[in-house]
């Protein structure tokens, strides 16, 4: 079970998810995204799914899970799209937004970002350019720093199978065992949800050609592979007594834990199968699953059969042929899955993604009486350069002055409270690239400082790229200094700010 991030309560805001779904590019996007959906769920918040593209299929198992669908109609990765999700997170009220797909480029990811929403980018190659996203999250196991060459200070990449995102009808299988027999004969085929290229036709052939008696098996046909009818018509003339079709299942686990060994695509499934203990053989249907094909093979958690159109009947059945018999090799190929996925990856990203619930939104004149009464809390005046209260009109003078500035940001934050976003703090960004930050008093102590300065920075670097910022904080504000930090400022010297000696600490 997910345990609900550090919160008042266990209900959290809604999470909006964009991504994308059809026969050619398949479903891996969505479903991952299911996974983390659930796993917010059960945390206690609600998730809304916001599509360009979405088969029917994958549409009514959204629903039928509890996630809400919503449609746009602007080209997928165009700037209207970027601007319509935005749009569509605030009114739905939105506490991030999460992007999954390979038309999201650096830019759409800015213009989520300047919005002062926090942004998950889930990635496989690096493909965006510059990482604007508080949250990068690769579940590959080739994933690394290199491929993130040029991203933000802030940027937290979350990288490699400890945060696979398994769905949650697998959760319950942690720590399963299975016994090796010593000849297998129970055969699981999945290509994904679509199979563009229709490489379940070649592993029906290869079925028929195994040649071993007793063998059984399951053809998976997801709900959105063009295929089905030619799907249904080579199971048919196989003539394998023992075959039969699994027509858009949501009962992967456990068609994985009736399986001896699978055949499977080299995508998301791999790490299903992984943390089911099921040996398996792998078909590349697509460039970017190459990679992980090659390193699961490496491990010794799979044998890679390579690309799908180089791969024939024969050859696959020869390879099945002696896994099938290989009992040691099976169990070698288990072993190795299991060390690999644990089944708590989305439990570990939904714990990030809830961690001081936190947005942030431009500051207004309806907000003036709040920034006042924070200003002048004794503490903040402790910590401040001028430690005297502040005098109501020359607050007013300054409001005004502030939002009249366009070289100005001043950004209010706001944490989910009691099922609604209630203000939290402030960030001031000056002209100079200056940056004070400060919190509701009655907030402190809730780690909600670092997601809001995290937000802000982010929105202000999107929106004036490479803008180099500053903060001066005291020697005595051990906790402002700590949270600076956190968000990638660094300390670069000693200075004296208004006769007080303090720390200068650079971002970017």
């Amino acid at each position: 079970m997910v345990t609900a991030p550090s919160s008042p309560a266990a209900n959290l805001p809604r999470v909006l998810i964009r991504a994308d779904a059809t026969p050619q590019m398949g479903t891996g996007h969505i479903m991952r995204c299911l996974a983390l959906a659930q796993a917010w769920q059960e945390a206690g918040g609600s998730a809304l799914a916001v599509c360009a593209s979405l088969t029917s299929a994958l549409e009514a198992r959204l629903r039928v899970e509890g996630v809400a669908v919503s449609h746009l109609e602007a080209e997928a990765g165009s700037p209207q799209d970027a601007t319509e999700t935005a749009a569509l997170a605030r009114q739905a009220g939105a506490g991030s937004v999460i992007l999954d797909g390979y038309g999201f480029s650096g830019e759409y990811q800015q213009a989520i970002v300047r919005s002062g929403l926090p942004l998950l980018a889930v990635d496989d190659y690096g493909h965006a350019g510059h990482y604007w996203a508080g949250l990068v999250l690769n579940q590959n196991l080739v994933a690394g720093e290199a491929l993130y060459p040029s991203r933000e200070p802030a940027t937290h990449l979350l990288l490699g199978t400890e945060y696979a995102l398994l769905r949650r009808e697998f959760w319950p299988r942690c720590g399963m065992t299975r016994p090796a027999p010593a000849t297998a004969r129970r055969v699981l085929v999945t290509m994904g949800g679509a199979d563009p290229g229709n490489a379940t036709l070649k592993v029906i052939e290869a079925l028929r050609l195994v040649g071993l008696r007793g063998v059984e098996g399951k053809v998976v046909v997801g709900g959105s592979n063009p295929h089905l009818e030619a799907i249904r018509q080579a199971a048919l003339e196989a003539g394998i007594p023992n075959l039969s079709l699994v027509e858009n299942t949501s009962d992967m686990p456990g068609l994985m834990a009736w399986a001896d060994v699978a055949v499977s695509a080299a995508g998301t499934t791999c790490w299903e199968l992984a943390f089911m203990r099921v040996p398996a053989l792998l078909l590349v249907l697509a460039e970017n699953q190459r990679p992980n094909a090659e390193e699961l093979a490496r491990l010794g958690a799979a044998l890679n059969l390579g690309w799908h159109e180089d791969a024939t009947p024969p050859s696959i059945a020869e390879a099945l042929r002696d896994l099938l018999a290989d009992a040691e090799a099976r169990s070698s190929m288990a072993h190795a899955g299991a060390g690999l996925v644990d089944g708590q990856g989305a439990e570990r990203v939904a714990v990030l993604i809830g961690q001081g619930a936190v947005r942030a939104r431009a500051a207004t004149l309806s907000d003036r009486d709040l920034l006042f009464a924070w200003a002048n809390d004794p503490l903040t005046r402790q910590m401040s350069f001028r430690p005297q209260p502040i005098d109501w009109e020359e607050h007013v003078r300054w409001n005004e002055r502030v939002l009249g500035d366009p070289g100005v940001l001043l950004m209010v934050g706001e944490a989910w409270e009691a099922g609604a976003w209630v203000p939290m703090g402030q960030v001031r960004i000056d002209g100079d690239g200056t940056v004070s930050l400060g919190l509701a008093p009655r907030l402190r102590g809730r780690r909600l400082a670092g997601p809001l300065l995290r937000t802000v920075v982010l929105a202000a670097r999107a929106r004036t790229p490479g803008r180099r910022l500053v903060a001066f904080i005291k020697p005595e504000n051990a906790a402002s200094r700590r949270v600076f930090e956190q968000v990638g400022f660094r300390l670069e010297g000693q200075v004296e700010l208004l006769g007080q000696a303090c720390g200068s600490f650079g971002y970017g």
